[in-house]
């Protein structure tokens, strides 16, 4: 069964005549001779259930074109239609709680018209025609409207207001516009520039390839809170940053990606499921519509896009999948909003690039990787940022800002961090997040070692600004007690615990509490999501233990008797705290420290 995509799609009619034949076929890559006319990019049509692909090299009267499809059955002969125009999204109103592959076609509309399998070749609009949207316009007939003007809104969900923008490289006066209810295609307003005039429908085209435009890039001093202690307090992200999630097998890179798509503070999240194992997709998919939102209550797929390519599927499509997952999120970045992407994950997109590389033939780099690698992942992680949106300026007037916060998960063979798509992604990465394998054999989740993690985000200021004055000196002497416990625990191994001062062996103890009672945390219950204020806390009772500790030792006080109070119990339970509890439950925990240590 075939539904007819809508007039303002880039795919051809049934009766275009073909303008090539395929010449060369070798699995998601063919060569087609005849497409005179074809560019670097172009979307085609192959054979004669009119598969998709996409142009990837020109060579005389040759293209190459790499399929995202299943290519079993394609032969020598077979015709190819060309489009005439790149890869490109449907994007407006009817994204948000979206599933779609790696070329943005609805799956859940595709199970229900087609079955639970894509069938080759099913040509489906991307955003449902049937829904009524209603428009409220912002601007009025006669106004001059420039690229990037808010032209109306429409409430696509109840915590979010979808703002209709006026297109890229368009700018003119509105002739008509008119309040209403539109479907997704329906002609909401129109635009008279120099030349013409241009209808306007709730619905734009974009390249997945072509970066979206803004006026400039803003600094990144605000920091993404996630909830996770190990990043918001010891690695944070910057809003509109960049980090990577390397591990081995079993190390929590899936489960720490969900606890962030869920948690984080992120108008939008975007999570790409690239090249994973289905089973781990279909958690997504099944869990994702049933858990509550903690940011704005209802379902947390209301504020969730989901981009489903998992490891059967064609590989092509794999490579594809990421840039239609950061071409959504630009798009609901233009509007003001901050959006998070989950890429889970780089080394599965990488692996694609290899097998077209593989295909074609060409040179390979280092592990088999082509040479274009580090370039392909510097342009993707680079389309991340805290952006001022078009159509502000210098002056001011316009100070609509959104952000991309972009967060890839990568899975070097072996947990060898030397191999690599995640080395040339260190080199982009703003924040490096690395999972530890002993960690995750001793239960301890996250599993983010903190002696080999680290920032280069300085977000310190907004921490002062809005928890408390001294959280940097918290967090700078939780890090070095971390780093000095890490020390000594390598001089235990030489020679045993009892060989150590009383002082060195009560920075093991609060290292351990540390490690123990704030690094580790659960990603479900009560302690999934831990506010900044409550980290605070949490880590300002460590250190204030820690302090009377040292001191009562250095007084003469045996380490023993010392922990003989019955106060690390009490410390332990702060992770069950409610937030609300933690301004009263944190004092009073300082108190009877105090009381304690004065009582010996």
């Amino acid at each position: 069964m075939r539904v007819p995509a809508d007039a303002q799609t880039a795919y051809v009619s049934e009766a275009e005549q073909p303008s090539g034949e395929i010449r060369r076929v070798a699995g998601a890559v063919i060569v087609v001779r005849g497409l005179i006319a074809a560019r670097l990019y172009d979307v085609v049509r192959v054979g004669r259930e009119r598969l998709v692909g996409e142009v990837i090299r020109l060579t005389g009267t040759r293209a190459t074109v790499q399929v995202y499809e299943d290519t079993t059955g394609l032969r020598v002969g077979d015709p190819v239609w060309s489009t005439g125009a790149p890869l490109q999204l449907e994007l407006g109103p009817g994204l948000l709680g979206g599933i779609f592959d790696g070329i943005q076609r609805p799956l859940p509309v595709i199970r229900d018209m087609l079955g639970d399998f894509i069938a080759r070749g099913a040509d489906l609009p991307r955003l449902d025609r049937r829904k009524r949207w209603p428009f409220h316009p912002m601007v009025r007939p006669g106004d001059q409207v420039r690229p990037g003007d808010v032209l109306g809104v429409v409430p696509e969900m109840p915590h979010l207001m979808h703002r209709i923008l006026t297109p890229p490289h368009i700018r003119g006066r509105i002739e008509i516009i008119e309040a209403g209810e539109y479907g997704i295609a329906d002609v909401v307003a129109t635009i008279r520039t120099d030349r013409q005039v241009i209808p306007l429908s709730l619905m734009q085209h974009w390249p997945v390839r072509q970066p979206r435009p803004y006026v400039r890039k803003l600094d990144p001093d605000q920091p993404l809170i996630t909830g996770q202690r190990v990043i918001d307090t010891l690695f944070p992200i910057a809003r509109g940053g960049s980090a990577i999630i390397p591990g081995g097998f079993g190390t929590g890179k899936t489960v720490t990606q969900q606890s962030l798509a869920r948690w984080s503070d992120a108008d939008v999240i975007v999570y790409v499921g690239c090249g994973e194992r289905g089973n781990e997709m279909t958690e997504v998919l099944q869990s994702f519509p049933k858990l509550e939102d903690p940011r704005y209550g209802g379902s947390l797929m209301n504020r969730t896009i989901l981009i489903a390519n998992t490891s059967n599927m064609p590989v092509a499509a794999r490579e594809a999948s990421i840039y239609t997952g950061i071409t959504i999120a630009e798009y609901y970045r233009d509007m003001g909003h901050d959006v998070a992407l989950m890429a889970d994950s780089t080394s599965r997109w990488g692996e694609a690039l290899r097998e077209v590389s593989g295909r074609l033939e060409e040179i390979p780099g280092e592990e088999g990787f082509p040479a274009y690698l580090p370039a392909r992942l510097a342009e993707f992680y680079e389309r991340a940022g805290h952006v001022l949106c078009l159509p502000g300026d210098a002056e001011g007037e316009n100070h609509r800002t959104g952000s991309v916060t972009l967060i890839g998960a990568v899975s070097p063979p072996g947990g060898d961090f030397s191999e690599p798509i995640t080395q040339h992604s260190l080199r982009v990465a703003g924040t490096f997040w690395a999972l530890d394998t002993d960690l995750a054999r001793r239960r301890h989740f996250p599993a983010i070692h903190w002696r080999t993690s680290y920032t280069l985000y300085d977000v310190s200021r907004w921490f002062r600004g809005h928890v408390a004055d001294d959280w940097e000196l918290n967090r700078r002497e939780a890090v070095a007690l971390l780093q000095r416990e890490g020390e000594l625990q390598e001089t235990v191994q030489l020679v045993g615990a009892d060989a150590l001062a009383e002082t060195e062996r009560v920075v093991l103890q609060v290292g351990r509490m540390l490690r123990e009672d704030f690094l580790q945390q659960s990603a479900f219950g009560t302690d999934a999501h831990c506010p900044p204020d409550k980290q605070y806390w949490m880590l300002r009772v460590i250190l204030h233990y820690y302090h009377r500790l040292d001191a009562a030792v250095r007084r003469g006080v045996s380490l023993a008797k010392a922990l003989e109070q019955p106060l690390l119990p009490q410390i332990a339970r702060m992770r069950e705290w409610t937030a609300e509890a933690v301004g009263e439950a944190a004092p009073a925990l300082i108190q009877r420290i105090d009381e304690g240590f004065e009582a010996i």
